[in-house]
């Protein structure tokens, strides 16, 4: 028999971490799912290995790494993005964890081939857009803690990868939304928290007019660039890559559409979408629009996102309803 190479999936059950996944659970892999709570296992060809771990602790990363032929390092701090300001923690899982994953990652003496190591990122990173679309070779200018953080960690990724002790990828994520399959690892972002804000009949507000853009990704569409970088790491080792759906979708018209959709789902009339002022504490990344250009992981992997954003849409409400009634 050929040797079965195993991956490990750090933050295996956070919202990406379960979508990630799923997509190698129906691949003939060794699978090991690390998280800080335990998570089921998903069902596939994939023979799958459940550690529960506070990676935060460098000798249970260590013990979570062994032997591993690629990571997935999803990890992410309580919290989100904005618990980094305020948040000590954060960084040790933000930047910590990644200090000491390339040190225990060192390829043993005689290894032919230093661990892949594929690093969710933000394009948040870049700070604020310098022009639009992103393509990923603007100068890096983060305005928020979080994003300085995220972007230290995939410097140290890659300087790592320069001198030879692992192959690093990093993937710069979009916004991603969808819905989740495992409890506990609901998307707690803007298009999921409109979406539930529709579901209990409240107005859906925004920052700015409506006009701001982003770049909309479904969660399953993220999980399948994982398994894309995975499959095409010669073309990807060393350098960062932006995943996204290249649309810039108006805020305005996503908000109108999750209203709509929530309406069609409930069997009732829309709920208003209006602006307002915005709260004294939001940074001026919320005002600016970001459309990614991913043409160059697509060039390089063949990557491509499949799933529209009313689908997608439709999708995310849908579960949600479900969720609130107890249905499946």
């Amino acid at each position: 028999m050929g040797y079965t190479p195993l991956i490990t999936v750090l933050g295996a059950s956070g919202f990406v971490g379960s979508a990630v996944t799923r997509a190698l659970a129906s691949r003939p892999v060794r699978l090991r799912l690390v998280s800080r709570r335990p998570c089921a296992h998903a069902p596939g060809a994939a023979e799958t290995d459940v550690v529960t771990a506070d990676l935060t602790d460098r000798a249970a990363l260590a013990g979570a790494v062994q032997g591993s032929d690629a990571v997935i390092h999803l990890l992410l701090g309580e919290g989100g993005w904005r618990a980094a300001e305020s948040d000590p923690g954060a960084e040790h899982v933000n930047v910590g964890v990644m200090r000491d994953l390339v040190d225990v990652l060192r390829p043993a003496p005689g290894d032919a081939t230093p661990p892949l190591v594929v690093y969710a990122g933000a394009a948040s990173q870049v700070g604020v857009p310098p022009r639009e679309p992103l393509d990923g070779s603007e100068p890096d200018r983060p305005e928020t803690a979080y994003d300085r953080q995220k972007l230290t960690a995939e410097h140290l990724l890659l300087k790592a990868t320069a001198e030879g002790r692992v192959r690093g990828i990093g993937l710069r994520l979009p916004t991603v939304f969808g819905e989740s399959t495992a409890s506990g690892t609901g998307d707690r972002g803007v298009v999921s928290a409109m979406a539930r804000k529709a579901l209990d009949g409240q107005t859906l507000t925004m920052w700015h007019d409506g006009t701001v853009r982003r770049d909309l990704v479904h969660v399953d569409d993220v999980a399948a660039a994982f398994t894309a970088a995975l499959d095409h790491p010669d073309a990807l080792v060393g350098g960062h890559w932006l995943i996204g759906a290249g649309r810039g979708d108006a805020l305005g018209d996503v908000f109108r559409l999750i209203a709509l959709i929530t309406a069609e789902v409930l069997g009732r009339l829309p709920v208003d979408v209006v602006s307002v002022e915005p709260p004294a504490h939001a940074p001026v990344t919320d005002f600016r629009s970001v459309t990614l250009d991913s043409s160059a992981f697509r060039a390089a992997t063949g990557w491509q996102p499949r799933i529209s954003l009313p689908e997608a849409v439709r999708r995310t409400v849908t579960a949600l309803a479900r969720e609130r009634t107890g249905s499946r």
